[in-house]
């Protein structure tokens, strides 16, 4: 009989132990996700900011105050404004407005939710702000007028956002199209230098195409890569949790492969992996490295630029958060 009490006692207590020691490990994995958060947020709180105030700054220095106009939908209501006098940080908002809407179901809510509140802020710059006027020279105007708004864009974009709902549009088009994203900004940015050609002048639209030119190849700059998707390769060996999250919490497809550690000495074996290989958008580039840290911070990732891409789950399926 003792023996058995015994053996009863000892179950007893690895199972207490099991128990404590897998409530340890569900409070420290809810640490870890909640001090990612909490650093996810404040960078992306950052590069928004930092983002308003250039783009504010490269408008009301530079643009506004000598009727400059851009692409995009900040090139829409810097028309609307010539033309109208409306305010602009009120045109800011409305012209955006059907373009954030269209990112609630596009992309995700949690994005459309950054965007709204990024644009908001612009408005606010714009309108509250005394930004001094740095020069009148036309050159100087569309190159650094287009450089500080193309800053601004992409420090948005970096932070998880956009001030500009362009992008968005393309997203959406190109879902339902043969085109690519470039492909769709592009049409898009020639209607409005059109416009902008007929309703000013040509030279207005000229110089136009010079401050977008600028204000583009600054955004890919910041974002690093001009192309409009990233193939990401994720090695870890905690690759069924970051492919779950990748499916789940990014709304993505990806692909898993076999791979051998190759960290070993020689004559000493190799140990097999799963690797991930998934492409997004440039857009989801902070939230996918967020998801991976909540998993795995060590975890080796490898980004390269995609020019475009069909199929699959990239065009099909929207974010969930």
């Amino acid at each position: 009989m003792n023996i058995i009490f015994r053996r009863l006692v000892g179950e007893a207590v690895r199972r207490r132990m099991k128990q404590k020691a897998h409530t340890r490990s569900i409070v420290k994995a809810e640490y870890i996700n909640a001090r990612v958060e909490v650093s996810y947020f404040f960078k992306s709180s950052l590069f928004m900011l930092l983002g308003v105030m250039s783009a504010a700054f490269g408008l009301k220095s530079f643009l506004l105050p000598n009727n400059f106009i851009d692409g995009g939908v900040t090139g829409i209501s810097l028309i609307t404004f010539a033309l109208t006098g409306v305010y602009l940080s009120l045109l800011l908002v409305v012209i955006n407005l059907p373009f954030i809407l269209l990112a609630w179901s596009t992309i995700s809510r949690s994005f459309a939710i950054r965007s709204m509140t990024a644009i908001v802020m612009l408005a606010l710059a714009v309108q509250f702000i005394p930004f001094p006027i740095v020069t009148s020279d036309k050159l100087l105007i569309a190159v650094f007028g287009g450089f500080f708004l193309g800053l601004g864009i992409g420090l948005a974009v970096r932070g998880g956002s956009v001030l500009d709902g362009t992008e968005v549009l393309a997203i959406f088009v190109s879902k339902r199209t043969p085109l690519s994203l470039g492909d769709v900004i592009l049409v898009f940015n020639v209607i409005i230098f059109t416009v902008g050609a007929v309703v000013f002048s040509i030279e207005i639209a000229l110089y136009a195409i010079l401050t977008y030119m600028a204000a583009s190849k600054t955004v890919d700059f910041v974002i690093e890569g001009i192309e409009e998707y990233i193939g990401v390769t994720i090695i870890s060996e905690k690759s069924e949790e970051i492919r779950l999250a990748i499916i789940e919490k990014l709304g993505r497809g990806c692909t898993l492969y076999d791979g051998k550690k190759g960290f070993a000495k020689r004559g000493e074996p190799l140990k097999p992996i799963d690797i991930v290989y998934t492409l997004v958008t440039r857009l989801e580039i902070s939230r996918l490295q967020a998801e991976i840290d909540k998993i795995d911070a060590n975890a080796f990732v490898v980004m390269h630029s995609v020019k475009d891409a069909k199929g699959g789950m990239i065009k099909k399926k929207p974010l969930q958060h």
